[in-house]
């Protein structure tokens, strides 16, 4: 299933305009009258779009994207404007916009603009999935199979391992043996990109 977007605007016709426009191309869309209807949500929402009028009372669209890119959530946004500011336009596009409409918004520009975002959330949800699985693999090694791995990574030889670790070469590679079995390679280049990938996690 696409991401679902979530359109932040204080005219309730853009609101519904734009909310029937995505409904007829099969886009999940939620509405919101504000950025602070949105921000009181926003623990409850899934990753999606956002698509954020720009002139807003008390919350700028602007100042909505610093809000959310402060916390970390970088989610693809599509501004739009009504007044065709070209700095509001550098800005928004600084703060990570995707994309700058202006109003009235042609609907295939916006639908265009939401696909990439959504197709990019999908790319992220599947490294974060890969991301997740490798730490599971690596998370069932034992601590001796994490030693022998980390050396491994590093491009060690079974003989260098087993004189660093002080094992015999047999042992050496009884652990490699089981450390392919678990992690599904015997390949010393996925082995290390697994290792390095774990290391690199969060």
């Amino acid at each position: 299933m696409s991401a679902p977007v979530y359109l932040v605007d204080d005219d309730a016709a853009v609101r519904d305009a734009l909310s029937l426009l995505l409904s007829t191309v099969g886009i999940d869309a939620r509405a919101f009258p504000g950025p602070e209807d949105f921000l009181l949500a926003l623990p409850r929402l899934d990753p999606g779009c956002l698509i954020l009028d720009i002139r807003m009372p008390a919350i700028s669209g602007l100042k909505l994207q610093e809000r959310l890119n402060a916390r970390g959530l970088t989610w693809p946004t599509v501004v739009i404007s009504g007044h065709g500011d070209i700095e509001a336009c550098r800005k928004a596009f600084r703060n990570g916009a995707i994309d700058f409409l202006s109003k009235p918004v042609d609907e295939q520009d916006l639908i265009d603009a939401i696909q990439r975002g959504q197709a990019a959330l999908d790319r992220a949800a599947a490294a974060d999935a890969a991301r997740r699985e490798t730490m599971a693999l690596i998370g069932g090694l034992t601590p001796r199979e994490r030693e022998v791995l980390s050396l491994v990574a590093r491009g060690f030889a079974t003989r260098d391992i087993a004189g660093a670790l002080d094992v015999s070469p047999r042992t050496v590679e009884s652990h490699r043996a089981a450390i392919g079995a678990k992690l599904g390679t015997t390949s010393p280049a996925e082995m290390t990109r697994l290792w390095i990938e774990a290391e690199s996690a969060p």
